[in-house]
């Protein structure tokens, strides 16, 4: 039988389990250390998904384990934890789990959820994405380094569109790019414009950028996908774990970073583990607070030829 301890969260009593259980085999990195590194990541992770439905990923036998993702909220959570219904296209409807307070996060760890894949849209407003994304994601022997350069010209283009962006790893093989609108606009919107830009960067660099999901266009090339900007798709947050063989974390970048690794080829140099996660935090800031809170509005589709 599992061991389990309370752990007084403000005024919330969280039971934690198996503390010891090693998630991570090839470092050691426990379950422990999981729920510690969540409990100080939370002041900046919070922000990003705060009201915002949630797919749990979990592994309860650690990265090496299996896993399954989870949509329905657990009929054993809490009564404080709160969900929000989403309907499925077949008329039914999903109660999603909703984390917007620290003992909220810690119970959702607790269950051996890794990872978290939020919607691009608040709870209060279901048919509003709040930004754009692109997951750039590198057919072999394509690597994060391309990723890098390709996210290099997608911000040169979102400059000539004047707007602002920010980018992160993946916490795996790619990298991921937002532009936040906090404006309204529908997914029709962002998804045309998204799937417009895909193919527009395809166009006019074709041997590095593919904008298609078939494999057999992707060797040696970077996958721009933009059908995550879908009201029914899931992208992995900034500041979650990654279910790899070390604890990776999707980091936010500065892009004073990714230029000198798109020049020298250095993959290491963006490849960031929990506690470097943390320490980047409380030397940098929040480089992802700008998705949360800048306000943007999205051009007219015709302006992206125009200005490429």
């Amino acid at each position: 039988m599992a061991s389990s301890h309370p752990l007084q969260i403000g005024h919330r009593t969280v039971r934690v389990s198996n503390l010891d259980k090693v998630f991570y085999p090839a470092s050691g990195f426990t379950k422990g250390e999981v729920i510690d590194y969540y409990i100080r990541i939370a002041p900046v992770l919070l922000k990003q998904i705060k009201d915002r439905a949630l797919t749990l990923k979990r592994y309860p036998d650690g990265v090496e384990g299996g896993f399954f993702y989870e949509k329905q909220c657990p009929s054993h959570a809490p009564e404080w934890i709160r969900t929000t219904p989403v309907k499925k296209s077949d008329g039914s409807t999903i109660r999603y789990c909703l984390l917007n307070d620290l003992p909220s996060l810690v119970w959702a760890v607790n269950l051996a959820n890794l990872e978290f894949h939020p919607f691009l849209h608040r709870t209060r407003a279901r048919t509003r994405p709040t930004m754009l994304m692109f997951d750039l994601d590198p057919g072999p022997p394509a690597d994060i380094v391309d990723c890098a350069r390709v996210a290099l010209r997608l911000r040169g283009l979102f400059a000539a569109l004047e707007l602002e962006c920010c980018v992160k790893t993946s916490g795996s093989k790619g990298m991921q790019l937002a532009v936040p609108l906090n404006t309204p606009v529908t997914y029709r919107r962002t998804k045309a414009f998204a799937h417009a830009v895909a193919r527009t960067m395809a166009a006019r660099f074709p041997g590095q950028i593919v904008p298609e999901m078939k494999k057999s266009l992707r060797e040696g090339k970077v996958l721009i996908d933009w059908s995550q900007n879908d009201d029914a798709k899931t992208t992995v947050c900034a500041y979650s774990l990654r279910a790899r063989e070390a604890p990776t974390v999707s980091t936010p970048l500065r892009w004073e970073e990714v230029e000198p690794v798109a020049e020298s080829g250095d993959a290491g140099a963006i490849r960031f583990t929990a506690e470097q996660a943390i320490a980047r935090v409380e030397g940098l800031g929040d480089l992802w607070a700008p998705v949360a809170s800048l306000k943007q509005a999205l051009p007219r589709i015709t302006e992206i030829s125009r200005r490429a």
